[in-house]
């Protein structure tokens, strides 16, 4: 079968692999539609950060080269001995998440901060960018009806989104800024009028995404270039200051302004994955009693986000900007996400459908 493997940063080759077998307890799965996310991105320009080069990964036991693609819908073409929640025919979602189910956080039901976390598409035992891929039950989710395989493809981004917001400590009339509206900045827009947010600021370089954040339901977009100083037009707007910041760039710069674009008592959620280091001077949060805290993937949310979906949120016709087939990844896939920062969110066809 075809496949996207990293090799390493820049290198991402497509090549024919073994087409992967079923065992017990798991699920193979025919893809349909695998999204370019992020951290995808990242490592190709920087990587590696969650793909296995030194030693193989904990959980998955690979090393690079790997095959990627974590954000995928697709069809159930196989079950394995066991497998009970889903069967052959069922369109499904994947839980990419590789956790080794032992470590503190694990036995206390937070998977996603495992220490040996790892994704299915980024750490090893297969991924989205292939025609087919085999997965433990536990992390297929069965899609409901009236749900597309394209609009699948968004539950995994969608759930760092309500996740991210889940976790922060926004409630229903509170305002909101979220710095860098790309894909995950744009579903957390979503997230946040699902949440209640009474005013939503975005914070974006690239029109045509500001655009989409106010087609969305963004009250305002502040463009950098057209300001003289963001941090004080925020405050100005939301008179005094936004009492929930969101981080979506991973730009040093870019902490240091959501940190003081809130009010006293405010919160920075840091949702980015990070290339480099980045600091900011602890008496912007000391003298405020503000908070800064991390988050990363998603728990116990895919059902959840596919009744939103149900309902209108995370509108697939809105964030998805182009179709590709697997044989055209790297140039007009990655090499398009780096250079033209107006694309949104595109599709992967592994099947050449």
């Amino acid at each position: 079968m075809k496949a996207a493997l990293w090799y390493k940063a820049k290198d991402i080759r497509v090549e024919n692999i073994e087409e992967p077998q079923v065992t017990s307890g798991r699920v193979k799965i025919q893809v349909a539609y695998t999204g370019i996310c992020g951290s995808d991105l990242h490592e190709y320009v920087a990587g590696p950060i969650f793909i296995p080069v030194e030693k193989p990964h904990e959980v998955s036991k690979d090393v690079a080269p790997i095959v990627m693609g974590h954000e995928f819908s697709g069809t159930v073409v196989e079950v394995g001995e066991g497998v009970t929640s889903v069967k052959v025919g069922d369109q499904v979602v994947v839980e990419p998440i590789l956790a080794c189910g032992k470590c503190p956080a694990c036995q206390k039901g937070k998977y996603n901060i495992c220490k040996h976390l790892g994704f299915h598409g980024l750490s090893g035992g297969g991924g989205g960018f292939s025609e087919y891929t085999v997965v433990d039950e536990r992390w297929v989710h069965k899609m409901p009806e009236g749900l597309t395989l394209e609009q699948g493809a968004l539950v995994e981004p969608a759930a760092v989104a309500l996740h991210s917001v889940r976790m922060s400590k926004i409630k229903a009339g509170d305002k909101a800024v979220v710095f860098g509206v790309g894909p995950i900045g744009l579903l957390v827009i979503e997230a946040l009028k699902v949440a209640g947010a009474s005013e939503i600021y975005a914070v974006e370089l690239s029109k045509k995404r500001g655009e989409k954040a106010l087609e969305l339901g963004a009250t305002a977009v502040i463009n950098p270039a057209e300001v003289e100083d963001v941090v004080a037009e925020i405050q100005a707007l939301t008179n005094g200051g936004a009492d929930v910041a969101f981080e979506v760039t991973g730009v040093p710069v870019v902490l240091k302004q959501a940190i003081n674009s809130t009010t006293f008592e405010g919160e920075t959620v840091i949702v980015s994955i990070w290339e480099n280091e980045a600091s900011f001077q602890p008496n912007t949060v000391v003298l405020s009693e503000r908070s800064v805290k991390g988050i990363i993937a998603y728990r116990d949310i895919f059902p959840a986000v596919m009744n939103l979906m149900k309902q209108g949120y995370f509108p697939a016709e809105k964030l998805i900007t182009k179709h590709i087939l697997i044989d055209d990844i790297v140039s007009e896939g990655f090499e398009t996400l780096v250079n033209d920062k107006e694309q949104i969110k595109i599709l992967v066809s592994p099947n050449n459908k």
